[in-house]
């Protein structure tokens, strides 16, 4: 007599297919975050790369000769970066993958060369320490972000409000000149920033069981790593303008 009824005969083939479906997913998740990931760090890589060529030579550098007169070109670099974010934000949808790689390296780029002016204005063993201590930080909450099971979304509205005061406050200052203000910035800038990781990281996993198997894996992707390349860059101007010392 066949065992249709036997529990044990039946539930083994669909036990095993979804273990074989969970296997699976969990492999394709941990590509998808290290291929963020990959494009973060790399792009981070880009940057310091650019930033320590153009400021290569400190006051005879080119950098120098660029950023001191504050003429167009300084506004044209500090500028672009942020115009790339904008349009790649709100024209993903309609750019291909390869339109936003193009646009990720090219801001990477703009990037290294605005911060050349950090290399510029702070000693070499502020910037190091700084660098460090934001790489660290940052490695430790993305875990935090990714391991958790506790629901971040919550935070993210707190954390975009207090990143809009942030920016209020730094265009505020930039006519004020306040010491403590800017020492008051700084320091929630960190915090802010430290938050965004944990809550970024947490959101770009959410993200991957609405793209998995679709096309609209390597735009995730790409946009994935220039959000966390956004929230490590800011905590280490942060950590630099909290800590770092001046050459002058």
């Amino acid at each position: 007599m066949a065992n249709w009824s036997d529990p044990q005969t039946t539930a083994a083939p669909y036990a095993t297919a979804a273990g074989t479906r969970g296997a699976a997913y969990d492999a394709g998740l941990r590509s998808y975050m290290l291929s963020v990931y990959n494009y973060m760090a790399s792009g981070v890589l880009l940057s310091g790369i650019v930033a320590l060529l153009f400021a290569w030579g400190g006051d005879q550098s080119v950098a120098y000769s660029v950023f001191a007169n504050g003429g167009p070109l300084a506004w044209i670099i500090t500028l672009s970066p942020l115009a790339i974010v904008f349009a790649m934000s709100f024209g993903q949808n309609k750019m291909s993958t390869g339109t936003l790689q193009v646009l990720f390296w090219s801001f990477a780029v703009l990037m290294g060369l605005s911060l050349s002016t950090v290399l510029l204005m702070y000693t070499g063993a502020s910037v190091a320490q700084a660098f460090f201590a934001a790489a660290a930080g940052f490695a430790g909450l993305s875990l935090y972000g990714y391991t958790t099971q506790r629901d971040l979304s919550a935070f993210g509205s707190f954390l975009i409000v207090g990143l809009i005061g942030i920016i209020v406050a730094s265009i505020i200052n930039l006519f004020a000149q306040s010491g403590p203000l800017s020492l008051v910035i700084s320091a929630a800038g960190v915090l802010i920033f430290a938050g965004l990781t944990a809550y970024d990281t947490q959101r770009i996993k959410s993200m991957y069981q609405y793209v998995a198997g679709t096309d609209m894996v390597g735009k995730v992707v790409i946009m994935s790593a220039l959000s966390l390349y956004l929230d490590f860059i800011n905590m280490f101007l942060f950590l630099l303008r909290l800590f770092g010392s001046s050459r002058n």
